[in-house]
């Protein structure tokens, strides 16, 4: 089990109907209003650490781990369908164990998006607040293209480099900061995909699983998704971006002020795509007034 001082959490599971355990944080007073935090690929709980410590004096954090992901169950494909689908069904039935009744504050970043807006334009009574991280909850415009460098990483040397040598979290810590990472906080990120390749399958497959096209098994629920996101237009919703992000850049950006018109948007210069990492403080700030 990997451990560091920089995580000084109680790990919980939850027991999905697969038999497949997700570990998730469960920190702050148990009345306090929820604050659920949905991290993204490659990060883990571990991307919220700051925030947990800010919040949980007067909120309830619940953090999950994505099967395959952070201190979760590791199975293989044949046990387990790397799909958002599967990530869709797995955060609401952990919701529903942890938090079937009150309406909760939502985070989310890269993957997290997907996932916890996905869930959020399906259950909108369910949700009180929203904070934006840089990510995304729609299908790839037909005029534009995936980045060069996860079309890189789906197949053939990416994939291999990434499942058997760790590459896409290893760079991950080299590049989605505009600042160099402590020694320590890298480590922390990467530090569960670390070891034999099966530590690091989902990593590979969430990057695989971005649909491309509509045959593509995540394109449908995206869709869907993307149709049903002016719900969250009658929710607070506050957008905090990193503006040197290599895959969520201000296009991205663009498209989010299209679909949430009314949700304000601080922009920071100075951040990447880890824009938790880089912009510490402030959006720590932001977030203690924007659920307060």
């Amino acid at each position: 089990m990997f451990s560091s001082p920089l995580y000084p959490f109680e790990s919980n599971f939850f027991g999905l109907s697969s038999g497949l355990n997700l570990h998730y944080l469960d920190e702050g007073p148990v009345e306090g209003q929820p604050v659920v935090m949905v991290h993204g690929n490659p990060t883990w709980s571990f991307y919220y650490r700051k925030l947990v410590q800010a919040l949980s004096g007067e909120h309830r954090c619940l953090l999950p781990d994505h099967i395959g992901m952070g201190l979760s169950d590791r199975p293989d494909d044949e046990v387990y369908a790397y799909t958002l689908q599967s990530r869709l069904d797995d955060f609401g039935a952990w919701l529903d164990e942890v938090e079937p009744e009150r309406a909760i504050d939502l985070v989310v970043h890269d993957w997290g998006g997907a996932i916890g807006l996905s869930w959020a334009v399906r259950h909108p009574e369910r949700v009180r607040r929203v904070l934006i991280l840089n990510t995304w909850a729609f299908n790839i415009p037909k005029d534009k293209s995936l980045p060069g460098s996860l079309k890189f990483a789906r197949t053939g040397l990416g994939a291999f480099l990434i499942n058997r040598f760790n590459a896409f979290s290893g760079l991950a810590v080299r590049m989605a900061t505009v600042t160099k990472l402590d020694r320590e906080v890298a480590q922390g990120l990467v530090g569960p995909y670390q070891g034999a390749p099966e530590q690091r399958l989902a990593t590979l497959r969430f990057v695989q699983d971005i649909p491309l096209s509509e045959s593509d098994p995540a394109w449908a629920v995206l869709a869907a998704t993307e149709s049903r996101l002016s719900v969250l237009n009658e929710k607070p919703v506050q957008i905090a971006w990193g503006a040197k992000d290599f895959v969520f850049n201000d296009e991205v950006l663009a498209l989010w002020r299209e679909k949430l018109p009314d949700a304000p948007v601080e922009y920071f210069q100075d951040a990447g795509h880890y824009v938790l990492e880089d912009a510490t403080d402030r959006i720590v700030a932001l977030a203690k007034r924007f659920f307060a």
